[in-house]
């Protein structure tokens, strides 16, 4: 039988196939097509490392990490969406290519659902993952000073407050391994940028009235104090000029996550001086973008890194 690394090895070079052939049998590689048949060589992957353990789970996340980097390599930490409530990390792979095709490393994480643990469950474990990155950045040739953090939906929401969150708020606090000796494990990760994809950015406001989504409401469940719990985990609570860089992609069309919420973040980035840039896809939904849109977005991500700082380039010797 497979492991579990063979397969995903295996889909990365399918989809590799898939990309690269013009329906025509002797037609040659694109030079992208040529990376992507060539994926399983120039990356390790190693999956479903235990990274956290919290209501008797086992946190997974997978690492994808350059075999052939001169040095270490930026970082991609990915978070699924899915509403707190549902969503696997392994539907995410192909949102990883762009990122492996420029020599970064990705590591793509899940954490607890509504089902098995309520609000603030999933925003502990995020964090947690960031901590990981840091005590393992030597063992993968990670860049730890060169983390960014994004998602799409419930992991646009993740992947904010993963990079807002400071240790002061005390939402990393199980964060601890035994095989630490002290009660907390290191310094996170430094997160250089958020990217994030039309994500929940005030989750009261999806508790009642008319932007009630039950997506939340199942969140935060029965919690006596569940208003309160939902602002502990609200984006628009962390925005202080200390923040790092945010890109938001959200459509104006989105009918499952306001695209109020894009607009209310980008209002409290600009008033605390914060960089951040707004990028509507109009007429754009909860996603689903069409390929134009799509390969705009991620132009515009890569020039929004560039201009932060954050190298869009991997150090990898295949492509030096």
């Amino acid at each position: 039988m497979m492991s579990r690394r063979s397969i995903v090895s295996a889909v990365l070079v399918g989809v590799a196939v898939i990309i690269a052939g013009s329906g025509v049998a002797h037609a040659q590689l694109s030079d992208r097509g040529a990376f992507l048949a060539t994926l399983d060589n120039t990356y390790q992957i190693v999956p479903n490392v235990t990274y956290h353990v919290a209501s008797g789970v086992e946190n997974k996340l997978d690492v994808y990490a350059p075999k052939n980097a001169d040095g270490p390599v930026p970082v991609i930490l990915l978070i699924h969406g899915g509403g707190w409530v549902g969503g696997l990390k392994e539907t995410y792979v192909m949102r990883l290519l762009p990122y492996l095709e420029m020599g970064w490393a990705v590591v793509n994480v899940e954490y607890r659902m509504a089902s098995v643990a309520l609000a603030p469950a999933a925003v502990e474990d995020c964090l947690c993952s960031l901590r990981w990155i840091a005590r393992n950045a030597e063992q993968y040739n990670l860049d730890a000073s060169r983390v960014v953090v994004t998602g799409m939906s419930a992991g646009g929401h993740l992947a904010l407050t993963t990079g807002m969150i400071p240790s002061s708020a005390g939402l990393d606090r199980q964060c601890a391994e035994r095989a630490f000796s002290g009660p907390r494990a290191p310094d996170p990760a430094n997160v250089a940028a958020i990217i994030n994809w039309y994500g929940i950015t005030d989750v009261v406001d999806l508790l009642a009235g008319p932007n009630t989504k039950g997506y939340a409401v199942e969140w935060l469940g029965s919690l006596e104090n569940r208003e309160e719990v939902a602002a502990r985990v609200s984006p628009l609570t962390y925005v202080s000029r200390d923040v790092p860089p945010i890109l938001t992609i959200h459509g104006d069309a989105d009918p499952i996550v306001p695209y109020q919420h894009a607009l209310r973040l980008q209002e409290k980035l600009n008033a605390a001086s914060v960089p951040n840039e707004l990028h509507t896809v109009a007429g754009g939904s909860h996603g689903r973008f069409n390929d134009e849109q799509t390969i705009e977005i991620y132009s515009k991500i890569f020039s929004f890194l560039s201009r932060h700082g954050v190298s869009g380039k991997g150090s990898t010797s295949q492509q030096d």
